[in-house]
C-alpha cells in the first residue's frame, strides 16, 4: 500500500464534502476554488492563469498547443502565467466523480519568499514551456489538507491561510520544477520580463500590437522577446493576443447577447470576415453556431 493512500483519501474525502455541485465551489479562502464533475467533458478552450493544480479523484488534461499535460491523484499541473490552453475532464462518473482544486499562484509572494530564504541552489534545466507537472509529495497533501480544514475554522482563515500558501509555495521553489519557477519569480529574468509581458497583452488585447514596443516595454530585444515568448507559451505574441480575442468575442456572444459584428469590433477586429475565418478556424464552426451549440449546451 502506497504511504500516501491515506493522506489522500483522507483529502478526497474533505473535498466531496464540500464540492458538492458540480463545477467551482468557492471555499472562502482566497485564491482557492474547488472542483467536482460527474461525468468527462468535451475539450474547451480556457485560460489557465498562474495556478497549482491537483485531482484527488479522476484526471483532467490540459493541452497548450500540441503538448498534453496529464494531472491525477499523482500528478500536479503548475503555471506561473496566464496561458491559453484546451481542457477536458478525462475520468469522472456519477459514481466517481472529478474532484480537484484549483490554488492561485502569487508571484509576488513567489518573489519575497525567494529573497527572504536561504534556498538551496535550484539545479539547472532546460529551457521550456511554462506548464508543467510534477510529482504529489507527501509534505503538499498534508499543507493542502490543513488549509482545507481552515474551512471549519473560518475565524483562523485571515491569519493562518496565508501562511499555509506560503508554505506550499516554498514546496514548490524547492521541488523539482525549482528552477524554472525561480526564474519567472525572479525581478528582471527573461522569464519574470516575460509574464509581464503576457500581463499587459491580457488587460490590452483589443489594441494594436507592435511587437517592437512590447519588447521595449519589458526591456528586451525585439529578437529574443519573440524568442522568450514563444518558448514559455507555445505561441508567439499575434498568436496570443489573437487567442485572448476569439475567446473574449466567444464570451460576449455567448454570455451578452452580442452579434457577431460587434463582438469583432469591441475585441479589436476590423473586419468581420477575418474574424468569422480565425473564430471558425479555433473553434470549429462559424461563430453564430458554435454560440447556438454552445446554448444548447447549456440549456441541456
Amino acid at each position: 500500500m502506497d504511504h500516501m493512500d491515506g493522506p489522500r483519501d483522507t483529502l478526497r474525502k474533505s473535498i466531496a464534502k464540500i464540492a458538492l455541485n458540480e463545477d467551482r465551489t468557492e471555499c472562502g479562502i482566497e485564491g482557492l476554488h474547488l472542483y467536482r464533475k460527474n461525468k468527462p467533458t468535451e475539450p474547451h478552450s480556457g485560460i489557465y492563469p498562474p495556478c497549482i493544480c491537483l485531482a484527488v479523484q479522476g484526471a483532467k488534461r490540459a493541452v497548450l498547443e500540441n503538448i498534453e499535460y496529464v494531472y491525477d491523484i499523482q500528478h500536479y499541473l503548475i503555471t506561473p502565467v496566464n496561458l491559453p490552453t484546451i481542457v477536458q475532464v478525462v475520468e469522472a462518473s456519477p459514481e466517481v466523480p472529478y474532484l480537484g482544486f484549483v490554488l492561485d499562484l502569487d508571484l509576488r509572494v513567489l518573489s519575497e519568499l525567494l529573497l527572504d530564504s536561504d534556498l538551496p541552489q535550484a539545479q539547472a534545466q532546460k529551457s521550456g514551456h511554462a506548464m508543467a507537472t510534477g510529482k504529489v509529495t507527501h509534505e503538499l497533501i498534508n499543507a493542502f489538507q490543513r488549509l482545507i480544514d481552515l474551512m471549519d475554522k473560518p475565524k483562523d482563515i485571515p491569519i493562518l491561510a496565508p501562511m499555509i500558501k506560503r508554505e506550499i509555495f516554498y514546496r514548490m521553489l524547492t521541488g523539482e520544477h525549482c528552477a524554472h519557477l525561480r526564474h519567472m519569480a525572479t525581478a528582471g529574468s527573461q522569464g519574470n520580463r516575460i509574464a509581464r509581458a503576457i500581463d499587459w497583452l491580457r488587460d490590452n488585447f483589443a489594441e494594436p500590437l507592435r511587437i517592437d514596443d512590447l519588447a521595449a516595454r519589458v526591456n528586451m530585444s525585439t529578437s529574443t522577446f519573440h524568442h522568450h515568448f514563444k518558448t514559455l507559451t507555445a505561441m508567439s505574441p499575434l498568436q496570443y493576443q489573437k487567442w485572448l480575442r476569439l475567446n473574449e468575442a466567444r464570451r460576449l456572444m455567448l454570455n451578452e447577447e452580442r452579434d457577431a459584428t460587434t463582438a469583432a469590433l469591441e475585441v479589436g477586429y476590423e473586419s468581420p470576415s477575418q474574424f468569422s475565418r480565425e473564430y471558425s478556424r479555433l473553434f470549429g464552426n462559424s461563430p453564430l453556431r458554435d454560440v447556438k451549440l454552445l446554448r444548447q449546451t447549456v440549456s441541456v
